[in-house]
């Protein structure tokens, strides 16, 4: 099991997260490589899945309307622990309040955790989920890379990387894809390698992904956001090439109070905290703000949802509406969301 604080994360979307989010990742499942199956012993390849079943999974046969990028505001919960008894997604009921969630990981090794349970599942098991979260206005996506894939530094191809991507999307009926990249040796080589490889990844997925009606969210570390300080240009290089193709996003960092969430961050990485994002250049209400669901779940950051649900309030009062994202369920569950939207958007 892996454990990193949340600025090592990337997560779900522009989080404003407050936090320094933690990854537990359980031991690998067997996992579904791209163009093989991999099976691990005593256990059984996942079945591919067929055009030919009467849940057709080409992007074609199914309605816009029912895969439409949701607006803010965003209430995005990740999943990624094994959790007895569940295969694939919570139950609707233990996330309501929540309007997205993300299943962890896939990688450019293949699928792992929540999102190997997802393929594990028959065609017919997804579309009864898929429905069930359908009817309760929740999008199911998949998150990409997290901590334990460096894309940039291990030499993956950002074009053949993303069209795999967003081909698992279509295949598995999911509503979108939460880049969560947190290449830490590519970014802080400060050569420009790292952004020019999510921006040439971002424009890949959104070509097969279309605007409005897929899921694209961003996940990147709370300091990339920092202006002036990478050489490579950081974040704000990335949404001044593909921001408008990116639904949201989140970012991660160890913000503890109101006051550096929401309107000046520690020094040590200035400019990161929500409000001062949003005036250099990010529109406001692409910015979701972040926290882990409970103190185990991260290393550092964590505020109660009281609290949180306060500083919820003083930004809506500023006139933003991104919404609010949480590592991770169960911590995070229907009674965490319901607690956090009480003062500013009401469940």
């Amino acid at each position: 099991m892996v454990s990193l604080s949340f600025t090592q994360l990337a997560a779900l979307c522009v989080v404003v997260s407050s936090l320094s989010r933690v990854l537990a990742i359980p031991a690998p499942l067997s996992p579904k490589m791209f163009g093989h199956n991999f099976v691990l012993p005593n256990q059984t390849a996942a079945p591919e899945p067929s055009n030919a079943t009467a849940i057709s999974l080409d992007v074609q046969e199914r309605e816009i309307s029912t895969r439409s990028t949701p607006s803010a505001p965003h209430f995005v919960v990740y999943t990624d622990s094994y959790i007895s008894g569940v295969t694939g997604p919570p139950p609707v009921s233990e996330v309501k309040g929540f309007n997205v969630v993300a299943l962890a990981f896939i990688l450019t090794s293949g699928v792992y955790d929540k999102a190997q349970e997802w393929v594990s599942l028959s065609a017919e098991e997804r579309n009864s989920i898929k429905s069930q979260y359908a009817a309760a206005g929740i999008k199911l996506i998949v998150s990409a890379f997290g901590a334990t894939d460096a894309p940039t530094t291990n030499g993956a191809d950002a074009i053949a990387t993303a069209n795999e991507m967003a081909q698992f999307v279509r295949d598995y009926d999911l509503d979108g894809i939460d880049v969560d990249y947190e290449d830490f040796d590519a970014f802080s080589a400060e050569d420009g390698t790292a952004e020019n490889w999510i921006i040439d990844f971002t424009k890949q997925l959104r070509s097969q992904l279309p605007q409005g009606e897929y899921i694209l969210s961003h996940a990147p570390v709370a300091p990339w956001f920092a202006p002036d300080i990478w050489g490579g240009g950081g974040y704000m290089k990335v949404h001044q090439e593909v921001g408008s193709m990116i639904d949201w996003f989140y970012n991660q960092n160890d913000y503890t109070s109101c006051a550096d969430l929401l309107t000046e961050s520690s020094s040590t990485w200035p400019e990161t905290s929500l409000f001062e994002i949003a005036a250099n250049g990010v529109p406001l209400n692409k910015l979701v703000i972040g926290k882990p669901g409970a103190p185990d779940d991260a290393a550092d950051g964590y505020m109660d949802p009281a609290t949180l649900a306060g500083c919820l309030k003083q930004a809506k009062e500023k006139d933003w509406n991104g919404g609010a994202m949480s590592w991770e369920f169960p911590s995070a569950n229907a009674a965490w969301i319901s607690t956090v939207r009480s003062q500013s958007f009401p469940a």
